[in-house]
């Protein structure tokens, strides 16, 4: 296996996706995995399944790690449709230490967003573009001239007077049997609010629900365009290893800086 194919990892909250992804073509190489998330979705619950497909898969070099939650300096914040066990836990490296290789612990919808940037429906815009995943919740992802502005968590603004996502995810579709124009009127009204706030040049629609784009798309409204995911269900998993492989070259970019620091001043000498 070249060490351009790396493990994408996608938990949320009702399951976890999985593959191997090569990097430098943006193409997943093994089918889908797409396992249940286990009730409780504890920690220890959830890194054992993502260390058990990790051997099954033969899986070399950096893994990524997609997860619904705000990721701060390697640490959950958040726990919004996961066990609250999760808060204040470093995801990555606990299972860094399961498969004893280094794990990028990322926002999962800031991981789609990467994929749709670097190889998808966002390649080559400028501007403010938002992604949304529609499914157990709302994930968002901003970038700015194709940079990432982390943690948006847009899912979770006010909207009605709760959540946004309380009303207008995928699962509230599922849940209150909404045909596709009521759940685009909900969605429709949450990307006008979206829109008076940031401006975007583009909107990429992507989760669960994007892959059934093509029976909804002509009853999505608002004055920016509307792109699906090219990734779809794949996003998460796709950006995830593109994360990895980001992680390690910063890593390794660092690391070269520092040695080339260090022997600068050993060629000066010490005062």
């Amino acid at each position: 296996m070249a060490d351009s194919v790396l493990l994408g990892l996608d938990v949320g909250g009702s399951s976890i996706k999985a593959a191997l992804v090569d990097v430098q073509r943006g193409q997943t190489v093994t089918p889908l995995q797409v396992i249940p998330t286990p009730a409780p979705s504890t920690p220890d619950a959830v890194l054992e399944i993502c260390a058990r497909v990790d051997r099954q898969l033969g899986a070399r070099g950096p893994v990524g790690l997609a997860f619904p939650s705000v990721i701060q300096h390697g640490i959950a914040r958040t726990a919004a449709n996961v066990d609250q066990s999760w808060l204040g836990f470093a995801g990555g490296e606990r299972l860094g230490a399961l498969i004893t290789r280094p794990v990028e612990f990322i926002n999962d919808a800031d991981a789609a967003g990467i994929a749709e940037m670097a190889a998808g429906a966002g390649r080559g815009v400028e501007g403010v573009v938002l992604l949304l995943t529609f499914g157990t919740g709302i994930g968002s992802a901003l970038f700015m001239d194709g940079e990432l502005v982390p943690n948006t968590e847009l899912g979770h603004m006010e909207f009605h007077g709760v959540d946004a996502e309380k009303i207008a995810s995928a699962r509230e579709r599922t849940a209150e049997r909404l045909d596709y124009e009521q759940w685009c009127a909900r969605v429709n009204d949450y990307l006008a609010r979206l829109h008076a706030l940031f401006w975007p040049d583009l909107f990429i629609i992507g989760g669960s629900i994007s892959e059934d784009f093509e029976q909804y798309r002509h009853l999505l409204h608002s004055p920016t365009e509307i792109r699906r995911a090219a990734y779809g269900a794949q996003s998460g998993v796709v950006g995830a290893a593109f994360a990895a492989v980001r992680a390690q070259r910063r890593t390794t970019a660092a690391a070269a800086g520092a040695a080339a620091a260090a022997g600068a001043t050993g060629a000066r000498g010490v005062p």
